[in-house]
């Protein structure tokens, strides 16, 4: 049986946030960013066969993205006490969304039809990379927006 003094000791140690969530965040995240660069560049892993970025390698590394985000939010709001999320990380998580639905919607914008070339010949185009670049900083701004400054457990 513990004493009462080893029981305080125990409650300030402990965290007030779950770990295994936010290693699974970030595992999530570590392994979302393999797969980005499996997608984005495969030639890193020997997987080149094509000079242009096509429909697959697209595919591949938006899902990448998607479980790279997923993966941050999940890590940033273990952080934060149920329910008890700051204004501003409420506006983080609606800014990551925002900016995976432009990542998507910039990226398979000839998959849509409101792109430069036909279905058939989908490619990742310069357009479509500044596209992708925008939604990527608006991501990071939300993730920026979801950490939690002041600690006051």
């Amino acid at each position: 049986m513990e004493t009462n003094q080893e029981q305080q000791i125990s409650q300030n140690y402990s965290t007030p946030y779950s770990k295994y969530r936010v290693r699974f965040g970030l595992f999530l995240t570590i392994a979302g960013y393999l797969i980005f660069l499996l997608g984005a560049r495969p030639g890193i892993f020997g997987l080149d066969r094509s000079r242009v970025i096509g429909f697959i390698q697209i595919t591949v590394f938006l899902i990448a993205l998607g479980g790279i985000s997923l993966g941050s939010y999940i890590t940033l709001s273990s952080f934060w006490s149920r329910g008890k999320n700051s204004l501003l990380a409420d506006f983080g998580l609606r800014f990551i969304s925002t900016g995976y639905v432009i990542c998507v919607f910039t990226a398979l914008a000839d998959v849509f039809g409101f792109g430069s070339h036909q279905l058939p010949n989908v490619f990742f185009g310069p357009l479509q990379a500044r596209g992708v670049e925008i939604g990527m900083i608006v991501i990071a701004i939300g993730i920026i927006m979801m950490v939690r400054f002041n600690r006051k457990w």
